[in-house]
């Protein structure tokens, strides 16, 4: 079977760079509504013999719309004339927060911080910091994490490494790469079950150096895992450091949802952005049936984030793999990736993420 006249003149026709162009600006982002043409993510458009391929540059390696943009952005070409095959290099460039030229100085070589905060201790913020923080470098970003609760660090156990083990090294206190994650935390420079006794400046000093003397770079995202409550380490923090966002973590229960109102209230002071509230323990899976327990009750995280005029990041279940794995020091993300916690985190850091493209869009349009 021959083609027809039709078809022999299509397949003849080679669409020009600008009609590429032009098809891939119906193609929009969801959630700025702009075309990915004038975000920048086209590069390098090639055409030979009916083939057209080009480099499909994503504002995040994390990106919740990856597939179906992808999917829209072939399409959209594949409709033109004399056009048999398209090819998508797909990548992503994360492009960094734009400081006031008054606020904090930046830590070099992090494009964005986001800091994880809660005003109540037990409702998981930790977990929730560990777990977003390997996530996003699953997903390929380039992630650190930093143990900001001076008086009380935990992420040393959760990552699985003793408290104090740098201690005898000579090297001082540094990031240590793990799971992907650049990690520090004063825990691992103080021996188990040192208390630390430290009045406000003295906590300010240490938040300065784990900023700014740690060999953070390079970084897309500087995870932040702030203690609870409005202490000189949160404070500490937000007059050190150019903070992206904030994501507040709380679980069902009222007492929790009325602290993390609290903490909202404190950012908002500060003129932090707030990305939106994580609901944790929102309910629990049988290990064995699945059958779904709402023991905390359910539904109020997202209730209080309406009311709060912020985005709801999502729901995390009371699952016994996520306490497990933590004391044993993997990640859920890591160790049972395609669990239902593991797939709740994955979600939540791409959403996350997409936070952080959209407010450089917004702040620089």
């Amino acid at each position: 079977m021959t083609d027809s006249p039709r078809e022999d003149s299509d397949h003849q026709k080679q669409p020009t760079e600008g009609a590429i162009l032009e098809a891939l600006r119906q193609v929009k982002d969801p959630e700025l509504g702009r075309d990915i043409v004038s975000m920048g993510m086209i590069q390098e458009i090639r055409v030979r013999d009916g083939e057209v391929s080009f480099k499909f540059v994503l504002t995040t390696p994390a990106c919740p719309f990856r597939k179906d943009l992808e999917q829209q952005a072939q399409q959209a070409v594949l409709a033109l004339p004399g056009v048999r095959e398209v090819h998508a290099e797909v990548g992503a460039d994360v492009r960094p927060f734009q400081n006031r030229a008054t606020g904090p100085r930046p830590v070099d070589g992090v494009k964005n911080i986001i800091a994880v905060a809660s005003n109540k201790g037990g409702v998981g913020k930790t977990t929730v910091a560990v777990n977003l923080a390997v996530a996003l470098a699953k997903d390929g970003a380039q992630v650190g994490l930093l143990d900001a609760d001076i008086t009380g660090p935990n992420v040393p156990t959760m990552v699985g490494l003793p408290q104090g083990f740098q201690v005898e090294s000579g090297e001082g206190l540094r990031p240590v790469l793990r799971y992907g994650t650049k990690i520090t935390s004063i825990g691992f420079v103080l021996p188990k079950g040192t208390p630390v006794v430290w009045r406000g400046p003295m906590i300010g000093k240490a938040i300065d150096q784990l900023l700014h003397d740690m060999p953070w770079a390079p970084l897309d995202y500087l995870i932040i895992d702030l203690p609870p409550g409005t202490s000189d380490a949160s404070l500490s923090m937000a007059q050190q450091a150019p903070i992206a966002g904030v994501v507040i973590v709380t679980t069902p229960q009222a007492v929790s949802l009325e602290d993390a109102s609290k903490a909202v209230g404190m950012f908002d002071r500060l003129n932090i952005p707030i990305f939106g509230v994580i609901e944790n323990m929102s309910y629990f899976l049988c290990p064995h049936c699945g059958e779904r327990t709402e023991i905390f009750g359910h539904g109020g995280a997202r209730q209080a984030a309406e009311e709060l005029g912020l985005e709801f990041l999502g729901e995390l279940p009371l699952d016994v793999r996520v306490r497990q794995t933590g004391d044993e020091g993997i990640p859920i993300v890591e160790a049972d990736e395609r669990s239902p916690a593991a797939a709740a985190f994955m979600a939540i850091a791409e959403k996350v993420a997409a936070r952080c493209s959209v407010l450089h869009f917004l702040g620089s349009s």
